[in-house]
């Protein structure tokens, strides 16, 4: 059964003013990862969309039989939503979800920016080289000791699985290897915040998404308190100036100056 229960995974909607902010949860996690920056950014008067991406929020099994053109299928639909609403939309996006919104940002050029949140470009640990062949012997494995969250108080808001779809986890590898080779197309501005303590992607993952795509409009956040999950972790507060701050100096003159 996921842990915790104290949250839900459902998908949100807030709306607000013109500008539009599509924030997407990571791999095995729910909405629920994104909302303390989403309430923020509300407050702010972004309107703010969290989907739930297909095979999360009802079981591992489900997620198993999830496919990557699944998640990025839905992403597109939720940006076309969002962009029906706004005049202005930023992606982004925690994890595998920062993933899918370098993605949209190869697909849409147009976009207003990325928001890159411990984006997984890389993923440490010995499940992750083994996974091509361990779904061949092993459908689910339990998740390991590594806490994605620094802070006690912030885990009561984390919904995610508690075990390890291995399935599942072989298809976020095709997908990162099929983003790896869209940076190219990348030229929107770039907002990346990662923590040095991040027992899940590894710094060399940001650094990869620096050399590879083909803006040099990149601002870093870099954090030394909290774990994978910086969105709900210790720091999440650093992170979500940080973001408005980043949205606010890439609006058109127009919403700016509203």
């Amino acid at each position: 059964m996921p842990q915790p229960d104290t949250t839900t995974p459902a998908p949100f909607l807030l709306a607000g003013g013109s500008v539009g902010v599509l924030l997407i949860h990571g791999f095995t996690g729910a909405p629920s990862e994104m909302r303390r920056l989403a309430d923020y950014l509300h407050q702010h008067d972004f309107t703010v969309s969290g989907p739930l991406l297909p095979g999360h929020g009802t079981s591992v099994a489900d997620l198993n039989r999830t496919r990557w053109q699944q998640w990025t299928a839905h992403v597109e639909a939720a940006l076309a939503d969002l962009r029906s609403r706004c005049e202005t939309v930023f992606v982004g996006g925690l994890s595998l979800g920062g993933v899918l919104s370098l993605y949209l940002a190869a697909q849409h050029p147009d976009l207003a920016g990325a928001l890159l949140y411990a984006p997984a470009m890389r993923i440490s640990g010995w499940r992750a080289r083994l996974v091509p062949l361990l779904k061949y012997v092993v459908r689910v494995i339990p998740k390991g000791e590594e806490e994605p969250l620094a802070d006690p108080e912030s885990r009561a808001l984390h919904w995610c699985y508690d075990e390890y779809p291995v399935v599942a986890a072989h298809e976020a590898h095709r997908l990162i290897a099929h983003v790896r080779r869209q940076l190219p197309r990348v030229t929107c501005p770039l907002l990346i915040a990662y923590s040095l303590a991040d027992p899940v992607v590894p710094t060399a993952a940001v650094e990869d998404i620096v050399r590879g795509v083909s803006t040099d409009d990149i601002s870093l956040l870099t954090l030394e308190r909290s774990g994978h999950v910086v969105t709900l972790d210790a720091e999440w507060q650093q992170v979500a100036e940080k973001t408005v701050a980043f949205i606010r100096a890439h609006l058109p003159e127009t919403e700016a100056a509203g």
